[in-house]
C-alpha cells in the first residue's frame, strides 16, 4: 500500500501493532514503522482495516449496514435522514470556528447530554515534538474541545488515541475526515471493543490532505523558517471578508505574528493540488458518507460572501437528527433544511476531481495495486482541456513533493517558488483561462462555461 502511494497515513493498521509506530518520510507525509516481518505481512486482518484497501469494504457497504433506514439514498452523498444549511448562534461557537461553528457546536453538546464521555478531535500540539503543529487528542470537557475549534489542513494519524480509546471505558466521538472515518467503520466492525466505544464519528468535508511541507512553504514564502513558528490557523477569520478569502497566520515564538492571503502564495490554490497526498488521487467520498454526521462550507452564494462562516450539514443517525432538531427548538442552532442538489452544488469542483477525474485516473493507472472504487475507469470521452487540467493537477501533485525536497536539501527555497509559480501559472492557464496561457488555451482549445472550474 505504501509503495503503490495508496497509504493516507491514518494510522488504523499501526493502532493495532504494538511494536508499530507512524513517522514522517522524506515528503512530510505519516508512514507505518514496524518490524519488518508486519511491513511484509500480507494478513486478512490489515487488508480489511486499510481506507484505500482493494479488500476493504467500500462506503455503500458501510453505510448500508450503519444506516439501514435512511430516509435518502443519493449517488453523491450516500445514505442520509436530512441536509441543512446554517450556522450555530450559541455564543463563541461560530465565532471560534472556520465556517458556521457546527462541529464544535455538536461534538460539545454530545458532551453536555452524556452521549458520550470524550470528543477526540485534532488540537494544536508542540510544533517541536514529534506530532508536528496538530495531533488528535482526547478532550474530556467543553473547554478542551472549544480549544480545538477550527481547521487543520495538516497530517494526522489515529494511533496513539485508538489505543488510548482501547486502555480505558468510556464512549468517544471521533471527529475524521472521510477516510480516517471509513477507517473506524472498518475497525469498529472487526473489534467489539471499539464498537462500543466509539458510538459516533463527526465527518468533515474534504478536499484532499496536504503534506507536512506545505507549513514550511508559507513560511517561506512570509519571510521565515517553520522552526520560528509555534503555532499557525489556517484560515484566518475575518467577517469584512468573503468566507472563500482564505488568510494564512503564522504567530511566531517570539509572540509575533506573520499573515498572507492564500491567493498571493505561489502554491495557495487548493484545488491545484500541491503537497496533496498521493492517495487522495484514488479517493470517492467528498462527504464522508460513513459518518453519523458530516460538516462542510456553503460554497455557494449568499453564503460563500458571509464572512462568519455557514456549514452544510448532512446528518445520518437518527440519535444526531433529534440532537439538532434540539438546537433549532430552543433557537440555539440556525439551520435551513436543503436537498441533495444544494449540497452537491457546495461542493461541485470536488465532485467532478472525484467522479470524471477519479475515472480518467483509474483508467491511466499502471502500476501497483489498483484500488477497487466505485467509480468505473474511464474519461477517454472528456474535452481535451479537461483531460489536460487533471493531469496538470496530478503532476502537480507529484512534483510539489518533489521539488520542495530537492530546495530544502539544498536549502536554496527560490528552486521550489520558481517551480511552483510556473506550475501555478499553466495550471491557472488551462483551469481559468488566466494569463498568457490561458489566451492560448482559449484560442487552441476553446471551453463552455460549465467546463470551467
Amino acid at each position: 500500500m505504501v509503495r503503490s502511494g495508496l497509504c493516507i497515513g491514518c494510522g488504523a493498521c499501526a493502532a493495532a501493532e504494538p511494536s508499530a509506530v507512524m513517522r514522517w518520510d522524506a515528503y512530510g507525509q505519516l508512514r507505518p514503522q514496524g518490524p519488518a516481518a508486519w511491513m511484509r505481512g500480507r494478513t486478512a486482518g490489515f487488508s480489511r482495516a486499510c481506507p484505500f484497501s482493494p479488500a476493504a469494504e467500500d462506503e455503500d457497504s458501510i453505510a448500508a449496514r450503519r444506516f439501514p433506514g435512511a430516509a435518502v439514498h443519493d449517488p453523491f452523498l450516500g445514505r442520509f435522514e436530512e441536509a441543512f444549511v446554517g450556522h450555530a448562534v450559541e455564543p463563541g461557537f461560530r465565532e471560534q470556528g472556520s465556517s458556521g461553528g457546527m462541529v464544535s457546536w455538536v461534538a460539545v453538546e454530545l458532551l453536555r447530554r452524556a452521549m458520550v464521555d470524550a470528543v477526540v478531535h485534532v488540537a494544536p500540539a508542540d510544533p517541536a515534538g514529534e506530532d508536528g503543529f496538530f495531533h488528535y487528542r482526547i478532550s474530556r470537557t467543553e473547554a478542551e474541545v472549544r480549544a480545538g475549534a477550527k481547521s487543520r489542513y495538516h497530517p494526522v494519524e489515529l494511533s496513539s488515541v485508538l489505543r488510548a480509546i482501547r486502555a480505558r471505558p468510556g464512549r468517544h466521538a471521533v471527529v475524521a475526515i472521510p477516510c480516517f472515518a471509513k477507517a473506524i467503520a472498518l475497525l469498529r466492525r472487526a473489534d467489539p471493543l471499539l464498537r462500543d466505544r466509539i458510538p459516533f464519528t463527526l465527518g468533515l468535508f474534504c478536499g484532499h490532505m496536504k503534506s507536512r511541507r506545505m507549513v514550511e512553504s508559507f513560511a517561506w514564502q512570509m519571510g521565515t523558517r517553520a522552526n520560528r513558528v509555534g503555532g499557525l490557523d489556517y484560515r484566518l477569520k475575518d467577517p469584512r471578508r468573503p468566507a472563500n478569502w482564505y488568510r494564512a497566520q503564522l504567530v511566531l515564538r517570539n509572540g509575533s505574528a506573520l499573515a498572507q492571503d492564500w491567493w498571493h502564495l505561489a502554491d495557495g490554490d487548493w484545488g491545484a493540488g500541491f503537497f496533496q497526498n498521493p492517495a487522495c488521487d484514488f479517493c470517492d467520498d467528498v462527504v464522508g458518507e460513513t459518518a453519523d454526521i458530516c460538516f462542510g462550507d456553503a460554497w455557494v452564494e449568499p453564503f460563500s460572501s458571509d464572512g462568519r462562516g455557514t456549514n452544510v450539514v448532512i446528518v445520518r443517525s437518527p440519535a444526531l437528527r433529534d440532537l439538532l432538531g434540539g438546537g433549532m427548538a430552543d433557537g440555539r442552532l440556525r439551520l435551513e433544511p436543503v436537498d441533495a442538489d444544494f449540497v452537491v452544488r457546495t461542493q461541485a469542483a470536488g465532485f467532478r476531481h472525484r467522479r470524471e477525474g477519479l475515472a480518467l485516473r483509474l483508467a491511466g493507472r499502471r502500476r501497483g495495486i489498483r484500488p477497487r472504487k466505485r467509480v468505473e475507469p474511464g474519461g477517454a470521452d472528456l474535452p481535451l482541456r479537461r483531460r489536460l487540467v487533471y493531469a496538470m493537477r496530478l503532476r502537480i501533485a507529484r512534483w510539489s513533493h518533489r521539488m520542495f525536497w530537492a530546495a530544502r536539501l539544498v536549502r536554496w527555497p527560490g528552486l521550489y517558488l520558481a517551480w511552483a509559480r510556473a506550475a501555478a501559472g499553466l495550471y491557472h492557464g488551462l483551469a481559468y483561462s488566466r494569463g498568457p496561457v490561458g489566451r492560448l488555451a482559449d484560442r487552441l482549445l476553446p471551453v463552455t462555461p460549465g467546463e470551467r472550474e
